[in-house]
């Protein structure tokens, strides 16, 4: 498209700009400037990495998407206050991250005021929302702010998948500012992971999300600590249109659940766990109570949170529903929808390691190749192996155990059980090669 610009000679702001020339480009800032902009817009803490360093490179086409010309990333520490995220009256804790998060976003929009001041652009994404939903529920947030920090040596990802500041610990929230200033160092490694490995966020997970070798169960964290946001919203819509009166709708969706909703809508969603933050004892400035008295420790932060009665919510079948009735009998368990539902078949197969279950999974192997036709055609295998997964796209060589060959659109709706596999056989729209009892075994390892 071309744009024509009416002609306009005597404009005097036109003739003024013409008289004052090209602005020059404003010098590269040092480290120690940015992190002087930022600690006077009311940052705890702050760094630099350029947008071309390798650990950031799944997210330079989504920050270029945002801000086309950007060099750079200022990543922002915000410190929450611990009595407060630690509470058992997890409103308190919920206050707390909703207060900080407001904070880093203004925090992050006065940065990129006194940049613009100094001749370099930028902008400042979202700390969390609102974000980019048209996509979900794939990617929708512009930059990660996580490996953005650490990128930074701001902190390292800890067993429980937050970042932990050297001295704040896990009390951080993180935001990220955009902008096209180079800065002329590259920031000094970090001597040490703060993660102490105590292990103590395995433990007071309620969904077992965090496994104490190092293995991570996303869905059971997003299902359950995420339940009010995305699609949690969506399940308490769906309950609305499926009751067939009140009374059904209340068998469906308990009181303080109703309102809990409304709550969520009116002052902001709440987390339901977040303990694995709440039990953390790493960073110089919490660490000391810890070393000095850990029985204290576990009696006033621990405990409260592992015997607090509360619902959990899983999906039947998962690995989370066994961990919370075997760990947690005194707490409430709640069958739900899996939250990561994909709408597409490129999204079923990305979101199979996130769903993925590895006690069903174990004490067998199997292949499997999918080839999916249509408007969304895609070909992908999928191993099992003793609890372990990988999935790859295209049809790798060799003989898979289990072969299927059906519509995209009609396997996303048998695997979301809109459509019956036994009538997509009989009507031959589904067909499968091998041992069809490995269908079971497979859609066991990813309840929906």
């Amino acid at each position: 498209m071309t744009f024509i610009m009416a002609k306009a000679p005597d404009h005097p702001a036109l003739a003024a700009a013409r008289s004052r020339g090209p602005t020059p480009p404003p010098p590269p800032l040092s480290l120690e400037q940015v992190r002087a902009i930022a600690l006077d817009a009311g940052a705890d803490d702050a760094g630099w990495v350029s947008l071309d360093h390798p650990d950031l490179a799944e997210e330079v086409p989504h920050v270029l998407a945002a801000m086309p010309g950007a060099r750079s990333l200022v990543p922002i520490v915000l410190r929450m206050h611990p009595e407060n995220v630690r509470s058992p009256r997890r409103n308190v804790a919920n206050l707390e991250f909703h207060r900080t998060g407001h904070e880093v976003d203004e925090v992050a929009a006065r940065i990129v005021r006194a940049l613009d001041a100094r001749g370099h652009r930028a902008m400042n994404p979202p700390m969390a929302f609102p974000m980019d939903m048209a996509t979900f529920p794939a990617r929708s947030w512009i930059v990660s702010h996580k490996r953005v920090a650490q990128a930074a040596q701001l902190g390292a990802m800890g067993l429980h998948r937050n970042v932990i500041h050297p001295r704040f610990g896990s009390f951080v929230l993180l935001g990220t500012v955009i902008t096209t200033a180079e800065v002329a160092q590259v920031p000094s490694p970090l001597a040490y992971n703060p993660c102490i490995d105590c292990q103590l966020c395995a433990v007071a997970c309620p969904v077992g999300a965090i496994e104490p070798g190092g293995g991570f169960r996303f869905s059971a964290c997003y299902d359950h600590n995420y339940r009010e946001f995305m699609s949690g919203f969506a399940d308490f819509v769906e309950d609305v249109v499926d009751s067939r009166s009140r009374h059904d709708f209340r068998d469906r969706v308990p009181l303080h659940e109703a309102v809990t909703t409304w709550q969520g809508l009116a002052y902001k969603p709440s987390y339901k766990a977040a303990y694995c933050v709440a039990v953390c004892p790493a960073g110089d400035d919490v660490l000391s109570a810890f070393v000095h008295d850990r029985s204290s420790h576990l009696r006033t932060v621990l405990k409260p949170l592992t015997e607090r009665e509360e619902t959990v919510y899983v999906v039947a079948g998962s690995d989370a529903e066994s961990h919370v009735r075997r760990r947690f009998p005194h707490k409430r368990v709640k069958r739900i929808r899996s939250s990561l539902r994909a709408t597409r078949a490129t999204e079923f197969f990305g979101a199979l390691p996130l769903i993925f279950q590895r006690d069903p999974a174990r004490g067998w192997a199997a292949t499997f190749h999918f080839d999916l036709s249509g408007p969304e055609a895609v070909r992908a295998t999928v191993c099992i192996d003793d609890g372990q997964l990988a999935v790859t796209p295209g049809l790798l060589t060799g003989r898979p155990d289990l072969l299927v060959r059906a519509d995209a659109r009609l396997w996303l709706d048998i695997a979301s059980k809109r459509r019956s596999s036994v009538w997509a056989v009989l009507r031959r729209r589904l067909r499968i090669s091998g041992d069809r009892r490995l269908l079971d075994r497979f859609a066991a390892c990813f309840p929906r």
